[in-house]
């Protein structure tokens, strides 16, 4: 598998013109746009936004979950492939390398944006109206990549891809609250997902579910699940994970049959003075203080 570190190298096996800049460059594709059609890992960041209709995208060796209008976020180092794509209507790519963001808030900032991680069925599909603000966006990055490039260059060309990811995130939120309005909401399943954890003994086997298993129980990403769950309600997959426990270790202090530390280990915890901690927090008083306080 290729493993791209320069720009001009990426250009030049895909008949791609020479980069303007060493560190960033765009191409806008036609209807046949494509990136090698092969398995490849690389050093930039990849912003793009495609109407395709046919083809194959895969990232961190998932398929990604196209349509009309959508557009992709990869991270540099994951694998990426692209294959016998055909658009309905001309799309772009932007690379940008990791250093070209070194001394930029953006260098901090894009790790922030969890869509990097997405995998899979987590594109964002763009409404018309989304679609129109992102070529706006990248139409103003061009213009600046095109012109003969001056000191104030890259911070114009990086004040315009920061308003472009943040509207990403903009149009991701939305989406997260048109998929929760349907039945079945994600908690609902996530809570299933928990149950079916615990009913089979992986507590036992495993310790403490992660939400990296619960996420590829779902079929989603980590952090596509995290966010999904928060716009549906406030709280994080890690904290729906913790909340889950504390009730089941609630219900099993009232028992009173068996003792904290019993019920700790029993939930998977490795630590007790963590068990604690987090029991205090999420109840506001000690475990010992709560089965003290139960009726006889």
């Amino acid at each position: 598998m290729k493993h791209y570190k320069i720009l001009s190298e990426l250009h030049q096996d895909n008949g791609f013109p020479p980069p303007e800049n060493p560190l960033f460059s765009i191409y806008q594709c036609n209807h046949t746009c494509t990136i090698g059609d092969r398995e490849f890992t690389s050093d930039f960041y990849v912003v793009g936004l495609k109407n395709i209709i046919a083809g194959t995208i895969k990232y961190g060796r998932t398929k990604y979950d196209y349509q009309s209008g959508s557009m992709l976020f990869f991270k540099p180092r994951q694998v990426i492939e692209m294959k016998n794509l055909e658009l309905e209507q001309d799309g772009f790519l932007i690379f940008i390398h990791e250093d070209f963001l070194m001394g930029h808030s953006l260098y901090h900032e894009i790790k922030k944006y969890h869509y990097f991680d997405y995998e899979t069925n987590e594109a964002l599909h763009l409404s018309p109206r989304d679609e129109k603000v992102s070529w706006e966006l990248y139409h103003k990055i061009e213009l600046e990549y095109n012109n003969n490039q001056d000191e104030y260059s890259r911070e114009i060309i990086l004040a315009n891809l920061d308003t472009m990811l943040k509207y990403a995130q903009r149009f991701y939120k939305r989406q997260f609250i048109n998929r929760s309005s349907v039945p079945g909401n994600t908690v609902t399943k996530f809570n299933e997902e928990i149950d079916k954890y615990v009913a089979s003994g992986m507590l036992d086997v495993k310790g403490l579910p992660s939400v990296h298993d619960m996420a590829s129980r779902l079929n989603l990403s980590p952090g596509y699940l995290s966010d999904l769950l928060k716009i549906e309600t406030g709280k994080t997959a890690l904290e729906h994970i913790h909340i889950y426990l504390i009730s089941e270790a609630k219900n099993r202090l009232i028992g009173k049959e068996e003792t904290v530390s019993e019920i700790a280990y029993a939930l998977g915890f490795e630590n007790l003075s963590y068990f604690s901690r987090l029991f205090k927090k999420e109840v506001g008083v000690s475990p010992n203080r709560f089965k003290k306080q139960m009726p006889n």
